[in-house]
C-alpha cells in the first residue's frame, strides 16, 4: 500500500507540474522539511533550507511571469519541457523500494507523461483565451492554472490516492475536449430517403 501512496503521489504532483513548473516541487519540499512525506534515498536535498528559498523565488518568478499576458505565450515553450522534468523529478524523488527498470518506467512515463499532458491542455487553453479574446483573459486563466497546481498539490499530498483519481478523470475530461475540439460533433446524416 505504500508503494501505491508513492505511485499515486508522485503521479499527482506531476500533474500539477504541467500547470505550474515549481509550486509542486515548492509543496513537496515543505512537506518533505516538515517531516509530512518521505523522500525517496538521494533525494533529501530537497527538504534543504537552500531548496526552499530556490524553489520559492522560482515559483514567485514563475506565477509573476505568468500574469503578463504577451510573456505567458514565450514562457509556454519552456515551461514544457521543464513541466516534463518536473514532473519526473517529483516522481522519482518520492518513489521508494522498486526495482530501477519499474521505477524508471513510472517516472518517465507516468510522471514525465502526466506533466506533459497537463501541460498540453493549459497551452491549448491559453491558444484558446488568446485567440478569442486577444489575450485579455489570460491572467485569469493563469490564476486558474496556478489554483489547480496548489489544489493538486495539496490534494495529491494530503490523499494521493483521490488525487490520481482526480488526474485521471482530469485527463478524461481533456482528452474528450480535444477530440470534440479536433473532429466536431457529428450530426446524424439524413437518410437517403429523406433526400425525395
Amino acid at each position: 500500500m505504500d508503494t501505491a501512496l508513492a505511485i499515486a503521489l508522485g503521479l499527482g504532483l506531476a500533474a500539477a507540474s504541467g500547470l505550474r513548473v515549481f509550486v509542486p516541487l515548492l509543496a513537496l519540499s515543505i512537506a518533505a522539511s516538515s517531516g509530512y512525506v518521505e523522500l525517496a534515498p538521494g533525494w533529501s536535498w530537497l527538504a534543504s533550507g537552500a531548496a526552499l528559498v530556490a524553489l520559492s523565488t522560482a515559483t514567485a518568478l514563475e506565477v509573476g511571469a505568468y500574469a503578463v499576458p504577451w510573456l505567458d505565450h514565450a514562457l509556454d515553450v519552456v515551461a514544457t519541457p521543464a513541466a516534463v522534468l518536473a514532473g519526473m523529478l517529483a516522481s522519482a524523488s518520492v518513489l521508494m523500494e522498486l526495482p530501477p527498470l519499474l521505477k524508471w518506467s513510472i517516472v518517465i512515463v507516468g510522471g514525465g507523461g502526466v506533466a506533459g499532458l497537463t501541460q498540453g491542455a493549459s497551452v491549448l487553453a491559453r491558444l484558446k483565451s488568446g485567440l478569442f479574446t486577444g489575450g485579455l483573459a489570460n491572467p485569469i486563466v493563469s490564476l486558474s492554472e496556478l489554483f489547480g497546481a496548489i489544489a493538486l498539490s495539496a490534494l495529491a499530498i494530503l490523499l494521493p490516492m483521490v488525487a490520481l483519481v482526480a488526474v485521471v478523470l482530469l485527463l478524461v475530461v481533456v482528452f474528450a475536449r480535444a477530440g470534440r475540439a479536433r473532429f466536431g460533433r457529428r450530426g446524424s446524416t439524413p437518410s437517403p430517403t429523406a433526400r425525395v
